[in-house]
């Protein structure tokens, strides 16, 4: 399956920076609900960017480009989704309980949105996430019909995982479930959110998806 990437290593190190920026703040106690109490100043600060619930990203992070399949073999690169904010998320379908909450963290945040984002999964374990598995886990989650799951061999994947700063159930569970992250990108392909899972919450995703929906520029597809 094809699978193409682009400038994964500067992508790599502002990325870096970013985290060790958002773990930082994390250790001093952000919160969890409100943007009023949750938005890191510090993150904001760095980034231009205040009044998200997640940690807002540095400017100028462009998300890397990619090209897969998803479950019905459809070939799905993210320039497609340009003009459109998208929730990235990388999960494995047999990780059990961190990948099923993620998910219906998710599945809550479309729920809640009249404008409903393309969200996206990266499989983060391919061995293991076959079609099979994959509709079972879109099914539990409620997400079948609302999720592109995107896959390919390990090798093609790997170059996308380091960009991201994941770490794949190949690694170890507990290495995959420290490093499990949802992606907010802008219309104009930038990266501007990260949640962990500690900050994850339907009505904080679902207000950091609006917030960049409502934000001046790209509007083909809202």
């Amino acid at each position: 399956m094809p699978a193409s990437l682009f400038g994964a290593r500067s992508h790599a190190a502002l990325l870096a920076s970013a985290l060790t920026l958002a773990g930082a703040v994390a250790l001093t106690g952000c919160g969890g609900g409100s943007s009023s109490s949750s938005t890191p100043a510090l993150v904001s600060a760095a980034s231009g960017s205040a009044g998200f619930d997640g940690a807002a990203l540095p400017p100028g992070i462009h998300a890397p480009a990619f090209a897969l399949r998803d479950q019905t073999g459809a070939r799905v690169s993210l320039s497609e989704y340009r003009g459109r904010v998208v929730v990235l998320a990388f999960l494995s379908s047999t990780c059990g309980s961190t990948c099923e909450l993620i998910a219906q963290q998710i599945r809550g945040a479309l729920d809640e949105l009249s404008t409903v984002p393309p969200a996206l999964v990266i499989s983060a374990d391919p061995a293991a996430d076959t079609p099979a598995h994959v509709s079972r886990f879109l099914r539990q989650v409620s997400l079948r019909g609302r999720a592109r799951w995107l896959s390919a061999t390990a090798a093609a994947l790997r170059p996308i995982w380091r960009a991201f700063r994941v770490r794949p159930v190949s690694a170890g569970r507990a290495a995959f479930a420290s490093s499990a992250s949802i992606y907010l990108i802008d219309r104009e392909g930038l990266e501007r959110v990260i949640f962990q899972l500690e900050q994850l919450t339907p009505e904080a995703l679902s207000h950091d998806v609006r917030k960049l929906q409502q934000a001046p520029g790209a509007s083909i597809g809202g």
